[in-house]
């Protein structure tokens, strides 16, 4: 092993969860940050109504921007559709499609996640 191979290994991070579930109530949004092919990123992360978790990067994709209006906070239409802040795009939950707006058919990037002991990992 390289010499930098061993530096890394020692100082890498160890992993830890997105968020606890329990942040996360059932139809809530949240922000975390993630290692996604080696970037941190930010991402969106979604628990639906019957209590399935997924995650998107949080970039919107008309114009590479965030979709949260704050950090972490994040608008959803009447309809039940994350909106984003910035240009009003409109994505359904389930997949993240973009069902109205600038960037209608395109999808926002899926992140996979799973839920174990009581947390939400990259998967």
């Amino acid at each position: 092993m390289a010499r930098e191979d061993v530096s890394e290994a020692l100082t890498a991070a160890p992993a830890r969860p997105l968020l606890a579930l329990d942040e996360l109530a059932a139809g809530a949004f949240a922000a975390a940050e993630g290692a996604v092919e080696g970037s941190v990123e930010s991402l969106i992360v979604h628990r639906d109504p019957a209590g399935a978790v997924r995650a998107w990067l949080n970039v919107c994709p008309h114009a590479g921007r965030r979709l949260d209006w704050a950090p972490g906070k994040f608008i959803l239409s009447k309809d039940g559709l994350l909106v984003c802040a910035v240009h009003g795009a409109s994505f359904e939950t389930a997949g993240g499609l973009c069902t109205a707006g600038p960037c209608r058919g395109e999808s926002l990037r899926a992140v996979a996640v799973v839920v174990r002991d009581g947390a939400v990992w990259l998967a």
